[in-house]
């Protein structure tokens, strides 16, 4: 019964994700039909982007204290929500004072939803003992694919048709298609996304009590920076992407989508084996390798004489840092559970004692207030990049190109903290293998 439970919640994690990445690049992918109807350029983009990440980071901070009290679940259903509401709202908009304040509206949306699939996804890894969140962020790549090839299907149609992609997060939203799970020890559901514990969890959901041991912030700082040099990349690609086609190389306007169609493509494939990758090699590894591979993607994309070579430089570049962020947020994770009342061996973070249930209160609130190294990258990636590149957004990408090389001294970072299988027995492989 429980495995059946864990099965239905993983499922509505996955579909939330699939949302957030669904609409998210259905947007992006769009942004050079906005710039046009709107005359904007690129440092009106620019600041814009900077608006929109800015409130994400308010959606998140209201999502790490507002969870405390009514929940994580019932903060993802707002969030999916609002985008229902914003996405017709910038598509539609009549005057540019609409198409500003739907962008707003999504921004805040954009923070409760990441925010809360991430506390959701980081609960799920816990209870299965082994890494859920590479796969459950492929599905938000997964959600990011089907939507560029909506794009290259209809770039040549008007784009008030985008207005239609709000049907899928509020099918998601309001679809009771998960069973419940009471009578599960440690697992209640409610919907999508809804994993909470029961009332023999709750106990431990709580204020933290005076003598539980201090979170350690400075090893998630650490893997925090590499989150954002993430975001930064990511961003850069996906916000600047196909801007960058289409006017540096005049790409055919249905076509600017790929630059964003083979990079999640290559980044789903990872994802969907990046725990068996991360169990066989270790964390610190991947990611390196990953780093250096992704240096030479960008300067690829930077460097790119036609629009083809840099479409080829994006598709290996989604599958070298395809892992940084769901690993970031599990490292996270396993950090604050951690400290939640076991001694922890100082350097690889593992239990010396029984591992008790992760304090769900702790990780949420250590998660929501993670999530804000997301828009410190996203901040780098949409407005420093398009104000570096406001002449030539081939300075754009050779910024990235150089930064995302942070990845190789703090990959160990990651490595900390050991998954726990219920019962206390810790994950076999090197998970956590520096």
């Amino acid at each position: 019964m429980e495995t059946r439970s864990l099965t239905g919640a993983r499922i509505a994690v996955a579909a939330a994700f699939f949302a957030q990445g669904f609409v998210f690049i259905s947007l992006t992918t769009r942004l050079p039909r906005f710039l046009e109807r709107w005359g904007l350029d690129e440092v009106a983009l620019s600041l814009l982007l900077l608006m929109m990440v800015l409130l994400a980071g308010v959606g998140s901070l209201v999502t790490e204290r507002a969870a405390r009290h009514v929940g994580s679940a019932v903060m993802l259903r707002l969030g999916l929500g609002l985008i229902v509401v914003a996405v017709p709202v910038l598509t539609l908009a009549p005057a540019i004072g609409f198409f500003v304040g739907g962008v707003a509206l999504y921004g805040i949306a954009l923070g409760l939803v990441d925010a809360t699939t991430n506390m959701q996804g980081v609960d799920l890894e816990h209870r299965y003992g082994r890494p859920i969140l590479p796969s459950s962020h492929g599905y938000w790549t997964t959600g990011g694919i089907i939507a560029a090839v909506v794009a290259l299907a209809t770039g040549h149609l008007s784009p008030e048709l985008g207005a239609f992609v709000v049907l899928v997060p509020m099918a998601i939203a309001f679809a009771p298609f998960i069973p419940r799970a009471t009578d599960v020890a440690g697992v209640s559901d409610g919907g999508p996304g809804h994993v909470v514990p029961t009332e023999a969890a709750a106990a431990t959901s709580g204020p933290v009590p005076s003598d539980a041991a201090p979170i350690p912030w400075r090893p998630i700082w650490l893997v925090g920076a590499g989150l954002v040099v993430f975001y930064m990349v990511d961003t850069t690609a996906a916000a600047w992407g196909p801007v960058y086609l289409a006017r540096s190389f005049d790409a055919p306007g249905n076509l600017v989508a790929l630059a964003t169609f083979p990079y999640l493509v290559t980044s789903i494939v990872v994802r969907l084996a990046g725990g068996q990758l991360v169990t066989r090699f270790g964390v610190a590894p991947v990611l390196r390798i990953g780093a250096i591979i992704a240096c030479g993607a960008l300067a690829l994309v930077a460097l790119a004489p036609s629009w083809p070579l840099a479409v080829a430089g994006f598709t290996v570049l989604g599958a070298a840092i395809a892992l940084v962020a769901p690993l970031s947020f599990s490292a996270a994770g396993r950090i604050a559970a951690g400290t939640a009342g076991t001694a922890a061996d100082p350097v690889a973070g593992a239990a010396t004692g029984p591992a008790p249930e992760p304090d769900r209160a702790r990780t949420d609130a250590v998660i929501a207030r993670f999530n804000q190294f997301n828009y410190v990258g996203a901040l780098l990636g949409s407005v420093a990049t398009g104000f570096v590149g406001a002449e030539n957004l081939r300075l754009g990408f050779a910024l990235p190109a150089v930064l995302v090389l942070a990845l190789v001294p703090l990959a160990p970072a990651f490595a900390r903290g050991t998954l726990k299988r219920p019962g206390g027995q810790p994950v076999a492989g090197p998970v956590s293998r520096p």
